[in-house]
């Protein structure tokens, strides 16, 4: 094995389950284990894991069989007041589609949603040690209110971060966009080409997207990466990276 693999599915909640669930079945089927569960636990207020409960079995079975559960914003839906100018319309509302939920909060606004989410998530017995901003995006107050209110890690889209500690270890992220014919044909050519990009990273990242798993083209190209990582990468959760490769980490004054 040449490095460490972290493979994080995104946006896992009860409106999303049903994709979510077919992903599932594929890492199973490639036996990829120790997966990042990102929970949104009030997705687009739809409604949470507490109406679920068949939902939260399978997921604390999967996190005692070793996968890692993890907090992923609150609605993960920006609702911040509107953008003020093109730089960050284009962030917020193009790049994003409106879901950087925490790309424009202020300090107890994040402190709030991060606090309601948590508790959300308790009451349904899914309890997290990690946090991870939708679409990576976190301003610099809510950065601050991720470090404060205690969790154990977080990451964005270049690397991941051990908070009680304040060191960061690099780590890229392969990951797609669906949202278009274009965007999932663009994003074939780059799994492959970001695959053969970070070939001697010590950590490599796989953000997969409920999405991702409705088009059979974008499907076959994630299997393709997925095994050829697997091949020659240890998969491990995000928290277990952190602690396995302490060489790597430098530390962190933002």
């Amino acid at each position: 094995m040449s490095g460490l693999l972290c493979i994080a599915l995104h946006d896992v909640a009860p409106a999303t389950w049903d994709a979510c669930r077919r992903w599932l079945d594929q890492l199973d089927a490639l036996e990829a284990s120790a997966p990042t569960l990102l929970l949104v636990p009030d997705f687009h207020g739809r409604g949470g894991f507490v109406q679920a409960p068949a939902i939260v079995d399978e997921l604390q079975r999967r996190a005692a069989a070793g996968a890692e559960l993890a907090q992923h914003g609150l609605l993960h839906q920006d609702r911040a007041p509107s953008p003020r100018t093109p730089a960050q319309w284009l962030r917020r509302r193009v790049l994003t589609a409106g879901e950087g939920e925490f790309a424009a909060l202020d300090g107890p606004a994040a402190a709030r949603a991060l606090a309601q989410g948590r508790a959300l998530l308790a009451q349904s017995g899914l309890h997290v040690r990690g946090f991870v901003p939708p679409a990576w995006l976190a301003s610099a107050a809510a950065r601050a209110a991720i470090r404060e209110v205690g969790y154990a890690w977080t990451s964005d889209h270049r690397a991941l971060y051990d908070l009680p500690r304040a060191l960061r270890v690099p780590a890229p992220v392969l990951a797609a966009s669906p949202r278009s014919g274009w965007r999932r044909a663009a994003s074939r050519v780059w799994l492959g080409a970001a695959l053969r990009a970070t070939h001697a990273a010590p950590i490599v990242r796989v953000g997969l997207h409920p999405a991702d798993v409705e088009y059979p083209a974008l499907l076959r190209a994630w299997r393709t990466v997925l095994r050829a990582l697997l091949d020659r990468r240890t998969a491990v959760t995000k928290q277990e990276a952190l602690q396995m490769h302490p060489a790597a980490l430098h530390e962190v004054h933002a």
